[in-house]
């Protein structure tokens, strides 16, 4: 008789387990600002090594070496068109116009990108709140965006709260 009181105990155990699985698996991989800023780094080295189609293919690919955990590319033209060229995280915003994408805050995000990219910097940071891909919580989100040639490349990474955690 007690087998399966204890079968039962073992199965919620697991089930309890099961639950806190995704959000301990979305803290591991929560990646930081500056490794975002160096995926730029290495995604413009390699753009400039292989050219703009070899390199699009690379960062386009949701299984390839630029993206990883929640870090993703992104590349649009300088001129301002808001045709998403790179988002390695959904080939399907491919082509798209999105310039008047706006954060949860009404911030037009794709403007303040391009804004920053024909700036006499040509790189920096923009904030803007946006859901993480793991938790789907809208949360503080920091991207880093570098121009070369005539477009820009980027990669956010998600804030902290003032607390350590996300």
């Amino acid at each position: 008789m007690s087998f399966p009181f204890t079968a039962w105990r073992l199965y919620c155990i697991a089930l309890l387990f099961s639950c806190m699985l995704p959000h301990a698996s979305a803290q591991a991989v929560r990646s930081t600002p500056e490794q975002a800023k160096a995926m730029v780094k290495r995604a413009i080295s390699y753009y400039r090594e292989h050219g703009k189609e070899k390199a699009f293919a690379r960062f386009n690919d949701p299984q390839g070496a630029f993206v990883k955990g929640d870090l993703y590319l992104f590349a649009f033209h300088l001129k301002g068109d808001g045709i998403q060229l790179v988002h390695g995280n959904n080939p399907k915003m491919l082509g798209k116009n999105v310039l008047d994408m706006r954060d949860a805050d009404g911030k037009l995000i794709i403007r303040a990108f391009i804004e920053l990219a024909n700036s006499p910097q040509g790189a920096g940071w923009v904030d803007y709140k946006w859901p993480h891909p793991l938790t789907k919580a809208q949360e503080i989100k920091t991207s880093y965006i570098e121009r070369v040639d005539d477009i820009f490349i980027g990669c956010g990474a998600y804030k902290a709260t003032q607390s350590g955690t996300p």
